[in-house]
């Protein structure tokens, strides 16, 4: 059941950087939430859900962040799904509005990192993918020098090679692409241009993956703002309203546990949950213009194409040889760089996600813009497993222009004071809290 209709009003951002500890999760994660605020034009105090995404933190972080915009005592839950957490948190905060338990909900996903490769956070009890580093034990080998993750969708790839008859040169393809996309977005992590060639000789990751095919660890931020049609009309937020028209959440089928290695990765669960949304939506992949896919690595985008079914069954490579998930061909995949290029803080990927194709069906993403876009499609996935996928699609066919005084899509500035106060609950009792713990630098 869709329930009812459901609006994305407000997106924002903080620009994805190194994870060097030099900046707190308070503070990007308030700039994200004040940015959505904003670019939707209401205060904290019309927001009566939250659901904040995030995996490396201690329980309750997210009321952490949002008790400095006020104390409103609405409903906040904390979401953990992997490097789909942030996509969660908006399956929360959308399925609040659908069913008429809030009338304005706000997502957030954040994530601090450590550099490196990812590591088990919890060594003394059951790792969840255990199961599955098994049976890749079985059928190839593990390496306990390499980290998980690579391994995994590393693995994937090979075996989509191995079956399809694709090659290593279209893994670095989509990296060349993605790093070229990247350039043109102010809140990528990396906006370096790499040839193909360097791609192909960076160090060796595992497998097929060089260094520059895989994901950076990264910090930062993504917010959403949902909300029924009754308070889009009310607050006359129509035209730069984008329909959330369908969303599909689903898991692992018991193919993760077979010997068939894209299915290691996830991929038949992306497969049931782009089948679900585009269902519900009405419309097939041919209908979508810009895509937003979970590149953590080139191989994992190689074998999404398949799943999300953007090209028949097999063919994911023919799709990269013609230029059709790049500009000028048929879909644009991940304009905003991907998380290659433009960083992958796991809890704020599926947020940062969504900000991008509202920018992009609002017409204001600038030179990395897609041309007619009507329909935008999000994929985003974690291992162990979730996956979300979303369509998106503009409430009506009206221009809308910022409520900032700048573009925040091809402009990444920091919040300012005035900011914070349009944002924050007009309260008063919100002092008590400003004065106890204070407010994350601005």
């Amino acid at each position: 059941m869709q329930g009812r209709k459901v609006y994305v009003v407000g997106v924002g951002m903080s620009k994805f950087i190194k994870p060097r500890g030099l900046v707190d999760y308070p503070e990007f994660a308030l700039e994200a939430a004040v940015k959505a605020l904003n670019d939707a034009g209401v205060s904290y105090d019309k927001v009566d859900f939250a659901a904040c995404g995030y995996v490396f933190g201690d329980s309750t972080s997210g009321q952490r962040v949002l008790y400095q915009l006020g104390m409103t005592q609405i409903p906040i839950i904390n979401v953990n799904n992997n490097c789909s957490t942030g996509s969660t948190a908006l399956y929360n905060a959308r399925a609040a509005i659908a069913s008429g338990n809030a009338e304005c909900a706000l997502a957030l996903g954040f994530e601090r990192m450590k550099r490196g490769f990812i590591t088990e956070a919890f060594p003394d009890r059951t790792y969840p993918l255990d199961h599955v580093q098994a049976v890749i034990t079985d059928e190839r080998s593990w390496d306990k020098n390499t980290g998980n993750a690579p391994q995994i969708f590393g693995n994937a790839g090979i075996g989509y090679m191995e079956k399809y008859g694709a090659t290593e040169k279209h893994m670095a393809m989509i990296a060349e692409k993605n790093h070229r996309h990247s350039a043109k977005n102010p809140y990528s992590q990396f906006r370096d241009i790499y040839t193909l060639e360097q791609i192909e000789q960076s160090a060796k990751v595992f497998g097929p993956l060089t260094k520059l095919q895989c994901c950076p660890t990264s910090d930062g931020a993504g917010c959403a703002i949902v909300a029924s049609e009754d308070f889009v009309l009310k607050h006359g937020l129509m035209d730069q309203a984008v329909e959330i028209c369908a969303q599909a959440m689903a898991t692992d089928s018991p193919k993760m546990l077979g010997k068939e290695n894209t299915e290691w990765a996830g991929a038949d669960m992306t497969r049931k949950a782009a089948g679900e949304a585009f269902f519900k939506a009405g419309i097939s992949p041919n209908d979508v213009q810009v895509v937003e896919l979970h590149d953590c690595f080139s191989a994992n985008e190689l074998i999404t194409y398949d799943a999300l079914g953007l090209v028949p069954k097999g063919q994911a490579h023919k799709l990269i040889d013609s230029g059709d998930n790049t500009y000028g061909g048929k879909y644009v995949v991940n304009p905003s760089g991907g998380l290659i290029s433009k960083g992958h803080p796991l809890g704020a990927t599926g947020l940062a996600q969504c900000t991008e194709l509202v920018w992009q069906l609002r017409g204001w993403a600038g030179e990395r813009q897609v041309a007619d876009v009507k329909y935008a499609l999000q994929h985003n996935v974690g291992l162990g497993g979730a996956v979300v996928v979303s369509i998106y699609k503009k409430a009506n066919t009206n221009k809308s222009d910022p409520k900032t005084s700048y573009n925040p899509a091809v402009e990444a500035r920091a919040i300012t004071k005035d900011d914070f106060s349009k944002a924050a609950s007009q309260n008063a009792n919100r002092a008590e809290y400003m004065d106890s713990v204070g407010v994350a630098k601005l």
